[in-house]
């Protein structure tokens, strides 16, 4: 299975996608493609994505079941942590705190994953 998500991208890229690829919703492609195709294809959207964005993602034979890539602007970063690929947020442009919690907060000093028993 093959996923390829674009967004803004030119008509013409999103024409070569849909020869190969089944555009269920708007700039959403699915297939089941070999690793040849998949891999020309990408190259294709690498050299036609401009300004936009994309993502894809394939069955892979691992732990996870999938493997993606990432193409163009965009804040989520591909990130392999003990193996396990995750996504990683680039900070907001121009130092935004949206969605931050503030540094007066009571409970700053309890570590991820700690149980306090001691109440």
């Amino acid at each position: 299975m093959l996923v390829i998500v674009v967004e803004a991208a030119p008509p013409r890229l999103r024409g070569r996608l849909a020869v190969w690829l089944l555009e269920v919703h708007a700039g959403v492609y699915i297939g089941d493609l070999s690793m040849k195709v998949r891999e020309m294809i990408w190259r294709q959207v690498v050299a036609g994505i401009e300004d936009g964005s994309a993502v894809m993602a394939w069955s892979i034979n691992t732990e996870q079941g999938y493997d993606f890539t990432t193409i163009g602007k965009n804040r989520r970063v591909p990130l392999e942590l003990d193996g396990v690929k995750l996504i990683s947020f680039l900070p907001l442009a121009g130092g935004g705190s949206a969605n931050v919690i503030a540094g007066d907060d009571e409970e700053n000093d309890i570590e991820c994953g700690s149980l306090d028993t001691s109440e």
